[in-house]
This record gives C-alpha cells, sequence and structure tokens, in this order.
C-alpha cells in the first residue's frame, strides 16, 4: 500500500475528492512524519496541529456531504513565514520580531483557504528572505534532507518550505523569490520550483524584501503540482494594484503538448565555467533529453554574463533598508551579521544610483527580447553546484549566479531534477521564459518530466 505521505499533491487531490481518501487520514499521516523529523529538520516556525485537525475533520464532513468547495478542498499546505495568517505569529525570519502577530490574512493564503486547503504550519526563512543558501543566525537552519548525516544548505529564502516538500512533511508549499528564493531551494532539495512574473500573484500581506522585484511561488515535486498551485494563487488582488489587470492563470490549455517544435537555447559556452561537472553533466544531458522530444537546441548570443545581475544590487539594498533600515541601525536589535550588512549597504544607494539601475534594468530588458527573439525558452543550470554543508557557507558569496536575472528582467523561471550526484543530491535545471509566459515554462518542464524519473526520487523513507 503506497504511504500517503509520498503521495504528491494531485495524486492526493484526486483521491480525496473521489472519497478515496479522507483528509483527516491524509492530515494524520502528515503530522505524525512532522513530529518524527521536525525535531532533526527543524523546517517549521510552527505547526498548526490541532487547526489542521479541526479542517481536515470538517473538509471531510463537506466532501462527504456533496459540499466540496473545489477540487483542492482537504489538501495540505504550508506557508514561508513572511506570509500573513491573521492572528497568528509571522516573524519574517528574524528573532526581532518573534512577537509580531499578525492583523490580515495575506491574499495568498486567503485564497488557498478560500478553495478548501489546509495551512499545516508556517516554515522557516532567511532573515527577511534576504540570502540564498537558507542559512539563519539566530532562529536556525534547517536541515536539507538529502544528507541526514552532513548538515547542507537547504536554499534559500524558502528554506523552511523547500524541507519540508523535499523531506514528505507536507506535498507543497509557497515560498517567494527576489534573487532566486523559490529556484534556490528547488535545485538544493530536488524539488519543482516556479517563479512567477511580477504581478502574476499577489503579495498583499507578505512581509516586503523589495517592492520592485518580490514574487510568490510554489514549490512542490511535480510540475503538475506546481501548474495546480500557481492557478489557485494567481490573479488580479484589489489589494496589490501591481496585479491589476492580470487574468488568472490556465497553465493547462498547453501543458501536455510536448516540446516538439520549440526552440529552446543553450547557454553560452563562457557561462559553463566555474559550474561543477556533475551539474554541466545533468544540465547536458537535459538538453539532450529534450532534443530526443523534438525540441530544437539553438546557441544564444546574450549581451551580457549572468554573473553581472550579481552586482546589481542597488535595488533589493535600498529597498530593504527602506523596509528595515531602523532595525538594522540599531545595534542592539537581533540581527544575522551577513543580513545587517546587506541591509546596511542600502543606505549608501543615492537616489540618483537606484534610478541609474533601474535605467539600466530597463535596457537590459530591451536587449534581452532582442537576443530572445524566435527563442522559446533560455535553459541553464539552476546552481552552479549542489548543496554544500553549512559549515563551507560563505556568506559574502551569492548562489544566484543563475537566477538573479530573471528577477531583474521580469522574467518567469522553472527549477526541475535533472539528475544527482554521485553521492546522491539533487542537480537542478532551470527554464527561463519571458515574462507572463509560466504556460511555456511549465509545458517544457512537463514535457521533461514526462520523460524523466529524477523528480520521482524521495530522500529519505
Amino acid at each position: 500500500m503506497t504511504e500517503l505521505h509520498t503521495l504528491p499533491a494531485a495524486a492526493l487531490a484526486r483521491d480525496i475528492a473521489a472519497r478515496k481518501l479522507s483528509p483527516v487520514d491524509c492530515v494524520e499521516a502528515l503530522l505524525g512524519r512532522i513530529e518524527r523529523l521536525e525535531p532533526q529538520l527543524q523546517a517549521f516556525t510552527e505547526v498548526f496541529a490541532q487547526d489542521a485537525r479541526l479542517a481536515a475533520e470538517g473538509a471531510d464532513k463537506a466532501i462527504r456531504s456533496g459540499h466540496a468547495v473545489g477540487p483542492l478542498h482537504g489538501v495540505p499546505v504550508v506557508l514561508k513565514d513572511l506570509i500573513d495568517l491573521e492572528g497568528r505569529i509571522t516573524m519574517g525570519g528574524s528573532a526581532a520580531h518573534r512577537t509580531r502577530r499578525a492583523a490580515r490574512t495575506a491574499t495568498v493564503a486567503r485564497k488557498l483557504i478560500a478553495q478548501g486547503m489546509i495551512v499545516l504550519g508556517k516554515t522557516h526563512t532567511v532573515e527577511f528572505a534576504y540570502g540564498g543558501w537558507g542559512t539563519n543566525q539566530h532562529l536556525g537552519t534547517p536541515w536539507n534532507p538529502w544528507d541526514m548525516q552532513v548538515q547542507r544548505v537547504p536554499g534559500g529564502s524558502s528554506s523552511g518550505t523547500s524541507v519540508t516538500v523535499a523531506a514528505r512533511l507536507a506535498p507543497w508549499g509557497i515560498g517567494t523569490d527576489t534573487g532566486g528564493s523559490v529556484r534556490l531551494p528547488a535545485s538544493f532539495c530536488g524539488l519543482t520550483g516556479l517563479k512567477v512574473t511580477v504581478g502574476r500573484v499577489s503579495t498583499h500581506g507578505i512581509v516586503p524584501l523589495s517592492a520592485t522585484l518580490d514574487t510568490p511561488g510554489p514549490l512542490a515535486r511535480t510540475v503538475e503540482d506546481v501548474a495546480l498551485l500557481y492557478e489557485a494563487i494567481s490573479g488580479p488582488d484589489p489589494l496589490d494594484p501591481v496585479t491589476k489587470g492580470v487574468v488568472p492563470a490556465d497553465p493547462w490549455t498547453t501543458l501536455h503538448r510536448g516540446v516538439r517544435g520549440l526552440r529552446l537555447a543553450r547557454m553560452p559556452a563562457a557561462e559553463r565555467d566555474g559550474v561543477a561537472p556533475d551539474m554541466l553533466a545533468a544540465y547536458d544531458a537535459a538538453l539532450d533529453t529534450l532534443a530526443g522530444e523534438g525540441a530544437e537546441i539553438v546557441d544564444i548570443a546574450l549581451p551580457f554574463r549572468f554573473a553581472d545581475f550579481l552586482a546589481m544590487s542597488d535595488i533589493t539594498n535600498a529597498e530593504a533598508y527602506f523596509e528595515n533600515g531602523a532595525l538594522a541601525e540599531d545595534a542592539a536589535s537581533p540581527l544575522g551579521d551577513a543580513v545587517r550588512g546587506r541591509i546596511l549597504a542600502g543606505a549608501a544607494v543615492s537616489a540618483q544610483t537606484y534610478l541609474h539601475t533601474q535605467r539600466r534594468r530597463a535596457a537590459m530588458k530591451v536587449q534581452f527580447a532582442a537576443a530572445m527573439e524566435g527563442i522559446d525558452a533560455l535553459l541553464t543550470p539552476t546552481t552552479e553546484c549542489a548543496a554544500i554543508p553549512v559549515s563551507e557557507v560563505d556568506e559574502a558569496y551569492a548562489p544566484s549566479r543563475f537566477t538573479r536575472f530573471g528577477n531583474l528582467l521580469d522574467l518567469c523561471a522553472l527549477s526541475l531534477p535533472s539528475g544527482y550526484t554521485a553521492g546522491g543530491l539533487p542537480l537542478s535545471l532551470q527554464i527561463a521564459c519571458r515574462g507572463y509566459d509560466e504556460a511555456m515554462a511549465l509545458r517544457i518542464g512537463q514535457g521533461f518530466q514526462r520523460t524523466t524519473e529524477w523528480h520521482l526520487r524521495q530522500p529519505m523513507p
């Protein structure tokens, strides 16, 4: 018999809707697993065990009485600890906000709850979502479940969400991505994660890092699950004017069309420098797989190097300082050293520098669009290497070489497993597409997962 925690979200949803599986049994199975593994994994800031059980009982009764509110009724989910739930603590990853109780519910959470989903709890994040490794100096770093002997980075900033989903403590969850914070943990934890275009998903009720670049997004095990969760949270929100005019997502029309006839660009040869050999081998094999499915793999001449975007930190630094500068300036506040330094760097960003960077970003968007003419997606590794030990992290270096350009150019991008190292650590492929073309990224990802099994592996019994 298949254990409930191993089922992807889409399978759980189908079985619950068909009354083959009770939400009560599903929640109990996951809470039991959380109780057993959470002491080492440390992925949750809070587990809502009692409320989740009550919600499961209510969902079970509603479904059995023919009053299901939708196809996801009764499916559990976790939320990154940037996402407000009225009356619950939202620390935003900071010990300085241990008692910050939310006065509202974020639009993303409200949409999920309105569809009958059951929130199992809130998950750890890098402080104020400002870091790519997943470390947190004061609240602790979640344990990447792919190595239970050596603590390895989970990826950040959506560290806790990625660990809960990878360890099968939850079928899926919501993260956020400002410079790679959905895709980096997807890479290090062997998951599928979608960075959406700004405006696709409301940020109302989510602790901000950079108002210009913040995007909420799903982390799950499969492209199908990501498409379901993306559809559930997308669409306009009167509380977030950036979403005005954005229609709800419909990834299903093209999801299963395959990749035949698509033109997919490989990254320039110069970008291979500095990438681990096993990551490059998995990347090359992924290109071969997609070519075998009928895609045309083409070369591209980019008007920049990916590393150029690592230096374009003025926007995030300035906006992070606007949000948390006073806290960072207070030497008595319990901020992590690395995060405090990043925030304080924003104090040195002048209005002229900020606007210059915004103008440069706009010009680079035009240049990139010209380079992508006639091409459906740009394929890269998601990270340069697999997850490293936490003890080896250099906080001065960001692992977002291949992800940050997607945020600064207002693209969307999907990351998904593409292989494993000899030691069993996940490797990852990134599919970057034009802004608002999430359906294309998901279509390519689904075409890849249809013929590969990397996404089916799990890190532990």
